[in-house]
């Protein structure tokens, strides 16, 4: 089965935010909690840039490796979900996550936040797929219809890209080679280093 994954284009984000208000709006997310959100780089300067920030369903998740009760599951697609029922609130993914993505649902002293919440790659959570369950913990369910995320789908520039990894993978490639400057891609020196030549 193909691993799904997101990329965010940085060169093509314009900050209009329509992917966390539909990520909002389809899950009806509480108040205080974005599962996604834009974060600007460098904001009013010379190379400034905008990415589109959620869960990226790492291959070998931080978020479940710290997670003392094992909440954290990854499906045959590669989509790393928790449990609600099994989660004590204890913060440990939201520490150990690089991106952020765990939240807690209510500000308040400890032990008084709930559960945390995340990012589902709209494929709702262990509850069957699809009940009014599953819908009021985690979301709409949109991966069990057939659909990508929200707000891969919204996305006007299409910026944010989702679906199999291998597929995403090939149109960055495309879009960094008609762009012509190859390993001059923004945040590629970052993430190779200075010395690797495509």
């Amino acid at each position: 089965m193909a691993r799904v994954k997101f990329l965010c284009d940085a060169d093509r984000c314009i900050e209009c935010n329509a992917c966390v208000t539909a990520c909002k709006n389809e899950h009806e997310v509480p108040w205080g909690i974005n599962r996604r959100r834009v974060v600007t780089i460098n904001d009013g300067k010379p190379g400034e840039r905008s990415v589109s920030m959620a869960c990226m369903h790492c291959t070998d998740a931080p978020c479940a490796a710290v997670c003392p009760v094992s909440c954290f599951y990854t499906t045959a697609d590669g989509v790393v979900l928790h449990s609600k029922d099994l989660c004590i609130g204890c913060g440990y993914c939201f520490y150990a996550c690089p991106f952020g993505a765990p939240q807690y649902p209510k500000v308040g002293n400890f032990g008084s936040r709930g559960k945390m919440d995340k990012c589902t790659y709209c494929a709702g959570g262990p509850e069957a797929d699809s009940t009014p369950a599953e819908y009021a913990k985690y979301g709409a369910n949109r991966l069990a219809e057939g659909k990508l995320p929200i707000c891969a789908e919204m996305c006007s520039t299409k910026t944010l890209l989702a679906g199999d990894g291998a597929i995403i993978a090939e149109i960055y490639k495309e879009r960094v080679m008609k762009r012509g400057y190859g390993s001059g891609a923004w945040g590629w020196t970052t993430a190779y280093h200075e010395g690797i030549a495509v």
